[in-house]
């Protein structure tokens, strides 16, 4: 079970703000929370944050987690000063509008609105179309241009207002989930891993820029040259309307994590993950992704170097990429457990060129 002081971090760590890029709140609050009970945290001219146990040893096994989380910014204040905005990552236009942001100034936060001509004063065409972003703005109430630049400038990052809260025993909501309940995971395994004594190394890493091309994971693997790596993303719950469950699977919230297979999880790694859990009555859900490959840390942690043995394990949620996603608590204690179990059960002379087995 969670404590309180993972659940105080929890919903710090989803109120911090990190658009792709600029994760500096993010970063401070992984980094705090993980110094006091690591070897070593660090965190990289990127914004990737390591933090270490066991460094000596000759293994080393990293988990990781984003805590990017997709954004806007700022390009153009207007004479009316309204601010217009380009995307940070994938953004869903159809999420946008009536969105409340918060503008990251050098001298702190300004609140703000995206705004958007009122359905009173569309053509009846366009009431059918989703707005481009293009012809959305952020309000901040300025008066006028001269107004809005004495608190805001062109280039200024923007970010969906913190919003965490619990809606019952076990399910939260907040923008960001994506990916810092990973990351999240990847801080509460290496809190557990640091009662244990450990044969390898462990990196419990969190990691930038994902959303705009993981960026972060690929730096941060090529610089702690891992032999094994486990990923820690969101997944697609598919315990709603038509969503195809022909194509996706069954997912359902408060199930326990994905395990994927894929040509991103290295299958011996994956047998390991699949007996331990069973081993330990650990609840997981099986998925076989919706590509073949990408879209996640473990394709560049896999890819890095000579090649890594990586694993993906991804918590079901609701809403993607929206400012309103929905994680289970459940899905969150089972792959820390997991992982534990899994790095503790490392001997350390695993050949791994071979794929660990």
């Amino acid at each position: 079970m969670l404590t309180k002081t993972s659940l105080k971090f929890l919903e710090e760590f989803m109120n911090s703000s990190s658009p792709s890029g600029f994760e500096e709140e993010a970063a401070a609050c992984f980094r705090n929370y993980l110094a006091p009970c690591c070897d070593e945290v660090k965190t990289d001219v990127l914004g990737n944050t390591m933090a270490v146990l066991n460094p000596g040893a000759p293994m080393r096994v990293m988990l990781a987690g984003h805590y990017d989380e997709i954004g806007f910014q700022i390009v153009y204040i207007s004479d009316e000063g309204l601010l217009y905005f380009r995307p940070n990552g994938g953004i869903d236009k159809l999420n946008v509008p009536s969105t409340e942001v918060d503008i990251l100034t050098a001298s702190g936060r300004v609140r703000g609105v995206i705004g958007k001509k009122p359905i009173h004063l569309l053509k009846p065409a366009e009431r059918e179309v989703p707005p481009e972003l293009s012809d959305m703005w952020i309000d901040i109430g300025a008066e006028n241009r001269a107004e809005a630049e004495k608190i805001v400038s062109v280039g200024d990052p923007v970010a969906v207002r913190s919003n965490f809260r619990m809606l019952n025993e076990h399910r939260f909501m907040s923008k960001g989930t994506d990916d810092k309940v990973g990351a999240f995971v990847v801080a509460e395994t290496m809190r557990e891993l640091a009662k244990r004594k450990l044969n390898v190394a462990v990196y419990g890493v969190g990691t930038v820029q994902e959303e705009v091309g993981l960026r972060g994971a690929h730096t941060s693997t090529f610089g702690v040259d891992p032999q094994v790596g486990f990923a820690i993303d969101v997944g697609f719950a598919t315990d709603l309307p038509d969503i195809p469950k022909k194509l996706l699977g069954e997912i359902r919230l408060g199930g326990g994590p994905e395990l994927n297979r894929s040509c991103d999880n290295n299958p011996v790694l994956g047998r390991m993950l699949r007996r331990i859990a069973k081993e330990k009555k650990i609840a997981y859900q099986e998925t076989a992704a919706h590509r073949a490959s990408g879209g996640t840390d473990a394709a560049q942690i896999q890819m890095t170097r000579a090649g890594v043995a990586t694993a993906l394990l991804s918590i079901p949620t609701r809403y993607m990429h929206s400012p309103v996603e929905i994680c289970d608590l459940r899905d969150v204690e089972c792959p820390v457990k997991l992982l534990g179990e899994t790095v503790a059960a490392f001997r350390g002379d695993e050949p791994c060129s071979a794929g660990i087995d």
